[in-house]
Order: C-alpha cells, then sequence, then structure tokens
C-alpha cells in the first residue's frame, strides 16, 4: 500500500464488526475481504458483504485457489479474486487503482442512466420503446399511459400496432419495414392513434432506432396535434368560405348584371338593323356575334365561380358542365363515370364544393400542362368513403419537382380538411393520376 499515498484504511476482524461498519459508512473506495472470516465464509460471506457494499467496489484476499469458485465469485458481483500466495504489490496496487476507476465509471454511467430514465419517465410526451419486428413495447413513460388510458400493466402486454386504428395498421408496418432503419437515425411521420376509449387522434411521431440489452429496439415520441390540426382547418376552412363566398358574389354578378347589360346591347343592335344599308351588315353581324360570344363565356366563368349545384342541382351535373366548359373546342375526349349514389343528401355541400374546386384545379393543371387528348373523372361511394380519381393521358412530370406548386398544395389541403387521402401518381410521358379517398364518417 506504500504507493497509495496517506491510505485511510479501517480494519475489522470479523463479519459483525464488518457489518456495523458499512452500515454507519458504506463510501469506501474499495474493500479487501478475506473469505475466512470466524464468523462467516464462503459464498454466504461474500453475499452479505455485497448487499452493505453498495457502490463499493469489492475484491478478494484468499489462499483458496478452486477455479470453480473464483469464477462464481466474480458471477456474484466482486470485482477482483487474488490468491495471497501470488500477490505483491504491484499487482494489489493496480487492483485496487483499477476498482476505484471502475466505481467512478460506474457511478457516470448510473448518474447518466438515471438522467436518461428521468428524461424518460418524467417527460410530459407520451414516449415508449418497442420491439423490432414484434411492436411490443418493453417501456412506456407516465405520459403515455396517461394520454392513452391504458395502465402499464396493460401496455407490456400489447404492441404498437394496438395503439393505431386498424385500417392503418397495415400501411404503419409496411412504412417501418420500407425505411430500412438506421441506428440513431430519427424518423419523421404522421398518422393516427387510439385511445383505449375508441378515441382516434392524429399524432406526429419521431423515432429512434435503438440497442438495449443486445436487442433492436425503436425510442418513439408521440405528439398529439389533433387540436393544433383542428385549429389549423378551422382557419383554412374560413380562408375558403371567405374565397367562396367572394367568387360566388363575383359569379352572381356576371351572371346576374354584366350578362343582362350585353343582353340589352344585342337587343339595342337589334333595333338599329332596319336602318342600316347592305354594306353595313357585315360590321352588325361581327358585332352581334361578339356578343353572344362574351355572354357565352361570362356563364361559363360564372358557372365555375358559383357551381350550378349551389343552386339546387347535383354534383354530376356541375361536373358535367365543368368539363364541358373547358372542352368548349373538343379537343379532349372526356370520360366522366358518375355513381349515382353520391349524388343527393349522401355528401354536404362543403364536400361536393371542394371536390368540385379539386376537380377545377387538375383542370386547369391540364388544360395549361398535359397536352393530354383523353380526360378520365371517376366519382364513386364504396366502404363510407367517397372516391374520385382524375386521369389523363398527356406527358406527366417529374412528382419531386412539382410537389411543392401551389395547384397541387391547394388540392391537397382541401382533401386533408376532410381527413382525406390524397396520392398523385405521375412521371415524364405517362400521364398523370390524382387519386383521393375521403372517410364520410369524418363529416358528422
Amino acid at each position: 500500500m506504500e504507493q497509495i499515498l496517506n491510505p485511510s484504511i479501517v480494519h475489522v476482524d470479523n463479519f459483525k464488526e464488518a457489518a456495523a461498519t458499512l452500515i454507519s459508512d458504506a463510501s469506501f473506495d474499495v474493500i479487501l475481504l478475506d473469505l475466512t472470516l470466524p464468523d462467516k465464509s464462503s459464498e454466504t460471506l461474500i453475499a452479505e458483504i455485497l448487499s452493505l457494499a453498495a457502490f463499493s467496489p469489492v475484491i478478494v484476499l484468499t489462499g483458496y485457489t478452486d477455479i470453480d469458485f473464483s469464477i462464481r465469485s466474480i458471477s456474484m458481483g466482486i470485482l477482483d479474486y487474488l490468491l495471497k500466495d501470488e500477490l505483491n504489490a504491484v499487482m494489489l496496487y493496480k487492483s485496487i487503482l483499477y476498482a476505484i476507476e471502475r466505481k467512478k465509471a460506474v457511478a457516470e454511467l448510473k448518474e447518466s442512466e438515471k438522467k436518461y430514465s428521468d428524461l424518460f419517465h418524467l417527460s410530459p410526451q407520451p414516449m415508449c420503446v418497442y420491439e423490432k419486428g414484434t411492436f411490443r413495447f418493453t417501456k412506456i413513460n407516465n405520459a403515455a399511459l396517461l394520454h392513452f388510458g391504458y395502465t402499464e400493466q396493460e401496455f407490456f402486454q400489447m404492441s404498437l400496432l394496438d395503439i393505431i386504428p386498424a385500417d392503418d395498421r397495415q400501411k404503419v408496418v409496411e412504412t417501418v419495414i420500407s425505411q430500412n432503419r438506421v441506428l440513431n437515425q430519427t424518423y419523421h411521420a404522421k398518422s393516427r392513434g387510439l385511445k383505449k376509449s375508441g378515441e382516434v387522434i392524429e399524432v406526429e411521431t419521431f423515432s429512434t432506432p435503438i440497442i438495449i440489452n443486445n436487442r433492436e429496439c425503436t425510442l418513439l415520441v408521440a405528439n398529439d396535434i389533433t387540436q393544433k390540426n383542428h385549429h389549423e382547418q378551422a382557419i383554412v376552412k374560413a380562408i375558403i368560405k371567405t374565397q367562396e363566398d367572394e367568387r360566388y358574389e363575383i359569379g352572381g354578378e356576371l351572371h346576374d348584371n354584366v350578362c343582362q347589360i350585353l343582353a340589352t346591347s344585342l337587343l339595342s343592335l337589334g333595333m338599329m338593323k332596319q336602318s342600316l344599308a347592305t354594306p353595313g351588315m357585315r360590321w352588325f353581324d361581327d358585332c352581334d356575334r361578339y356578343i353572344r360570344m362574351a355572354s357565352e363565356e361570362i356563364r361559363n366563368l360564372s358557372h365555375r365561380l358559383a357551381p350550378a349545384f349551389l343552386d339546387g342541382s347535383t354534383l354530376e351535373n356541375a361536373f358535367d358542365a365543368l368539363l364541358n366548359s373547358f372542352n368548349i373546342d373538343e379537343r379532349y375526349k372526356v370520360v366522366l363515370a358518375f355513381d349515382e349514389a353520391v349524388n343527393g343528401n349522401t355528401i354536404n355541400h362543403d364536400l361536393q364544393l371542394n371536390l368540385y374546386r379539386i376537380l377545377q384545379e387538375q383542370l386547369k393543371n391540364i388544360l395549361k400542362y398535359a397536352k393530354a387528348t383523353l380526360i378520365k373523372v371517376e366519382v364513386s361511394l364504396d366502404n363510407n368513403s367517397i372516391h374520385m380519381c382524375i386521369a389523363d393521358n398527356g406527358i406527366g412530370f417529374d412528382i419531386a419537382a412539382a410537389k411543392s406548386g401551389i395547384g397541387i398544395s391547394n388540392m391537397r389541403r382541401r382533401v386533408e380538411l376532410f381527413f382525406g387521402q390524397f396520392e398523385l401518381n405521375s412521371s415524364p410521358g405517362n400521364g398523370c393520376i390524382i387519386t383521393i379517398s375521403i372517410p364520410l364518417p369524418a363529416l358528422n
């Protein structure tokens, strides 16, 4: 011990004294244990000293040379097993130094683990850890218990898929598998969650693959964004309603006032016809034709701004009129397949109007960019959802380059207002297909 400056050594002769000493002060840097104390020995002595030693490392000093026993001692928690006959000062010094450094490392590790545990369990955000492959929960924090309504015992009998609506589970599994996840890399997603009460919520998740006890797991943080989304949707709905009111007002003014002025102009022009000489009739006919063309264009425009079904017509008639107004010169072959069940009171006014605006937006895109000859529109009702597909055989485009476009963003936003799904498929030379699916129960 001469290599350690000013060591403070406490010596006891038996287990009873050792126990009393450790109970009063368990903060020793290292404990040197002889296995042949007069009142206790062998494995029993080791087990009881370890239970009293707290975080102090224990080094056995013995003349007992049984290899199997030494291995068992190490497995019980003994840091080192030194034979007295082979012991020298350097060996003991190294063992004690290693024990002290290991104690520091263990203390730092435990402090780190405590910080992680506190961060996990005391976080206000729902957090969990689940196994790769089985999706079974291995850890859950208090926020998740409170938010989803399950007890800890119930959670440990469940998997991640049990807190996801049945309709979404396969998609979640496919998404996780397709990501080919890398350790310690964070993945962001939005999905729906399912509480014990049956309430469906909207969730934003951040997940990170990790290794725990040599098992591949995932740490998941879930933020409930239901209220946030509802608030944002309320703002978007208010904006859209303001736009629609303005469009309807403009459409009404065009139809009722400007068309009336043009109709009066035609009457006035007709009054002049009797007094015109033959050479002037060519100019008369041109004026008459141009005014009628302007009237027709204004009627088409007013019908686009204020769809016909707003005045009691069906959505199918409104779609048909819209398609015809975009195909006056008959440059396209137009196919409209409309499920009769969609008409009437099956879906509410707001959804009808938004479906109309989505079709209107895509028709403008086709007219402006697609160079198509065929437009197909299908609307159907199935499994309590309304489906709409808009397809063309145009030149197509690179989706990655077009995702941020205002038109596509507007269509996607209108679908998300009704908790629907919007899919866009296109590639250069292969036309474009937009598929929309909106659950009708979400409208209640």
